[in-house]
């Protein structure tokens, strides 16, 4: 006898996501149409089905005395994934094409920034708003007002979208998705930067370590942005607003590694600092940069096609992704003595 196990309850979780961003891609591929409005719908349903079972694996953990550290894993895993898939799947809410990925980017920098934080503090910490509750919350928000306003609402001038602003002079037309990614920078991201720095600050000073070490665990996401970011400014075929999808599900698959092998570092006290390991997910992005690079030599046309370049890298970071979530699986539960997707009656 077996109940359901608190993993299948986050991965069911985690599909609706995934559900949500092919939604996206079928009906806006680039992110820059309006699909049709039933999907804005959809969108906000799949992501608060997605917050719910979020929430709900963790009771069922402490229901069925199942928590565990593959549970941890399993969990931040999933939620690291779902911050690529539900910035898909906003981006086909808002219209706002190439702009996506860096939506993509203020959702990562503060989970990545929280990890890293609970590495060195082992609480995590969040502030009274906070992304995983109130910011979701937010979102499915906009998916629904989206239903009844049209995904033009976003791409159009700010001053026209919220018309108490049309007094604000402007040299040119804003779209309000742009407004938008600019207060959440300010008023999100940045605050939470702020915050995560001083809070490890607190506690290396204390246990008298090394700063310098601690800031050396955010080299290997630093360089996968900076990767992404130059080949995206040398890419002759405008991969960040030709591809959006294959762009942001590669660098999401990779950025779920780097998370992933963050909390396992967590879980097995390893030492602090740069972890070599994590610098497997950037072996691709030379390649890339370099193949966009020929296409200055060769009269804007490079040595490979960039589109079948974005699905090796896709290709590369999902096979990196499996390959070390399937490993640490097997390797928790075979020394644990436990199961991944079920409960048996004895553990309950």
């Amino acid at each position: 006898m077996w109940t359901s196990r608190p993993n299948m309850i986050t991965l069911t979780g985690f599909m609706f996501v995934l559900l949500s961003a092919l939604l996206g891609y079928i009906y806006s591929p680039h992110l820059d149409t309006a699909p049709p409005r039933w999907v804005h719908l959809a969108h906000g349903l799949l992501l608060f089905l997605y917050q719910t079972f979020d929430a709900v694996d963790g009771k069922q953990a402490r229901r069925t005395s199942s928590s565990s550290p593959l549970g941890e894993l399993f969990d931040h895993g999933c939620d690291a994934l779902a911050c690529a898939f539900e910035t898909l799947a906003f981006g086909s809410t808002s219209m706002c094409g190439k702009t996506t990925f860096w939506f993509w980017v203020a959702a990562a920098i503060p989970f990545y920034l929280a990890t890293w934080e609970h590495f060195f503090t082992n609480t995590l910490i969040l502030p009274i708003v906070n992304g995983p509750t109130e910011g979701l919350m937010l979102i499915y928000l906009c998916h629904f007002i989206t239903f009844f306003m049209g995904a033009e609402w976003w791409a159009q001038d700010f001053r026209k979208s919220i018309p108490f602003l049309s007094w604000v002079p402007v040299l040119r037309e804003i779209p309000f998705y742009d407004v938008v990614l600019f207060l959440l920078i300010v008023f999100a991201v940045i605050p939470t930067i702020g915050s995560n720095v001083s809070n490890v600050k607190k506690v290396v000073r204390a246990r008298k370590g090394s700063m310098l070490l601690a800031l050396a665990m955010l080299l290997p996401f630093g360089l996968l942005l900076a990767g992404v970011l130059i080949w995206c400014y040398l890419s002759p075929s405008d991969v960040m607003g030709n591809h959006p999808h294959l762009l942001i599900t590669g660098t999401g698959m990779a950025f779920g590694f780097l998370v992933g092998r963050m909390i396992l570092a967590h879980l097995c006290d390893e030492p602090k600092g740069l972890k070599t390991g994590m610098c497997m997910s950037l072996l691709f992005l030379p390649l890339a940069i370099a193949n966009a690079l020929t296409a200055w030599l060769n009269d804007g046309t490079p040595l490979v096609d960039e589109h079948a370049i974005l699905l090796m890298y896709c290709v590369y970071t999902v096979g990196l992704y499996f390959h070390f979530a399937t490993s640490v699986i097997h390797e928790i539960t075979n020394a644990l003595g436990i199961h991944c997707f079920r409960v048996t009656r004895k553990e309950a």
